[in-house]
């Protein structure tokens, strides 16, 4: 097996809506593409040796990988200039070891027959809403459509952000009632 060559890892700092949350960047590609991993308890990051690794602090609540960088939240009652150097020392750590910060092929999911409307809704997804929501240290994916309800999951920071449901009813879901009006009528976020 190969050991992946000891690099010179660099991490910044971004802030997000979700005071709890704090985005990890670092100056390399974690994650392939269009892949998101959200590990919402250590229960959940078997595969992650990192996600792991930060659980063993007291204070992770929940670790989310995508492209370039990891968001952290923290659980309420410690406040982030306590903690984040010293989460940001332990991912340099491990991202400098050479360590694979996961040990799975691609998120599990929920298949729906991919239809014209999926497609638009994938399409819009895409286009419109990923961006934003990576730039926040979040992802959202489809999920399904029953009748005119469009199910999604809100991973990373969005996930229990007190913004979230103001900008999924007053943006995405009106953004999907302007560009698909005989299509959708409502927009709904899964646990």
């Amino acid at each position: 097996m190969l050991k992946a060559t000891p690099k010179a890892i660099h991490i910044y700092l971004e802030s997000n809506p979700n005071p709890n949350s704090l985005k990890f960047v670092v100056n390399e590609i974690l994650i392939p593409e269009g892949m998101s991993f959200d590990f919402p308890d250590p229960a959940s990051a078997e595969s992650a040796p990192l996600a792991q690794e930060l659980f063993m602090y007291p204070f992770v609540d929940r670790v989310f990988y995508m492209s370039n960088f990891i968001t952290v939240t923290k659980k309420e009652d410690v406040d982030w200039i306590e903690v984040q150097e010293t989460i940001k020392r332990h991912i340099q750590t491990f991202l400098e070891s050479g360590k694979l910060i996961l040990d799975i092929k691609s998120p599990e999911g929920e298949q729906q027959e991919e239809t014209e409307t999926i497609k638009k809704i994938k399409t819009i997804l895409d286009e419109y809403i990923r961006p934003a929501v990576e730039q926040d240290g979040g992802a959202i994916t489809f999920h399904s459509i029953e009748g005119k309800k469009v199910k999604v999951k809100l991973q990373g920071s969005c996930s229990g952000c007190p913004s979230s449901t103001i900008t999924l009813k007053a943006g995405i879901e009106n953004l999907f009632k302007k560009m698909m009006p005989e299509e959708v009528e409502e927009v709904e976020a899964l646990a």
